[in-house]
């Protein structure tokens, strides 16, 4: 993998200032972001871990399989940041879950002490590799808003389709215009004032009722 492929390949993976790829192994760029050397980058690692957990993609023994035995050896280090990451934000992955199983005593103080040092910013703890807490914070923190952002868009459509797919249920396609043109305050036409009288406003009426829309809570309950 060239190292313009592997810019690509973690920003798919939600590592900021890159532009995104078609096409990426997630376990094959974990790999490179190992070998890569790049500080940077390994900050960013709970980021990246955490977006191919989402995926559904990742596989540690195929990460594994691309690193020499120096590369394993820190490639087990940044599974340890990560695992203080998400200890630090009370965040609980599956994936994660799995690999802390595997996790020795030593790991585990290793873990509890990284987080310690997250919470306080102390930057001396993380030895060789001078990883700054505050900024591998910085960069979790943004992931994790945009993230929410994310799940917001996602369930604001879901909604909207959910409404939409409501409406069709009840209303015929004119119906359902003069609905929202009558909700958004719209003026109607002659014609479209005495159809919406005649017809739309008497299935508003019965929706409005609460005893109506109890005993259709209660049928869904059966």
């Amino acid at each position: 993998m060239t190292n313009e492929k592997l810019l690509k390949s973690v920003s798919r993976l939600g590592f900021p200032m890159f532009e995104p790829s078609d096409e990426m192994d997630v376990n094959e760029t974990l790999a490179e972001v190992v070998k890569s050397h790049d500080t940077r980058l390994w900050e960013g690692f709970p980021v990246l871990l955490a977006n191919a957990f989402e995926t559904y993609q990742f596989d540690t023994s195929q990460v594994e399989q691309h690193l020499s035995s120096e590369e394993l050896k820190q490639y087990h280090r940044l599974l340890l940041l990560c695992a203080s990451v998400y200890s630090h934000y009370h965040l609980s992955f599956s994936g994660m879950n799995k690999l802390v199983k595997d996790f020795s005593h030593q790991d585990k103080q290793t873990v509890a002490a990284w987080r310690n040092a997250l919470a306080h910013n102390t930057p001396n703890v993380w030895t060789h590799e001078n990883f700054d807490p505050e900024r591998v914070k910085g960069l979790f923190k943004l992931y994790y808003e945009k993230k929410a952002e994310k799940d917001r868009r996602r369930k604001d459509r879901y909604d909207e389709f959910s409404l939409e797919y409501a409406l069709s249920q009840v209303f015929s396609p004119k119906q359902k215009e003069l609905f929202k043109k009558k909700l958004e305050g719209e003026l109607l036409s002659k014609t479209e004032q005495e159809y919406y009288s005649r017809t739309v406003k008497k299935k508003v009426v019965a929706l409005a009722n609460s005893e109506l829309h109890g005993l259709a809570r209660k049928l869904l309950e059966h």
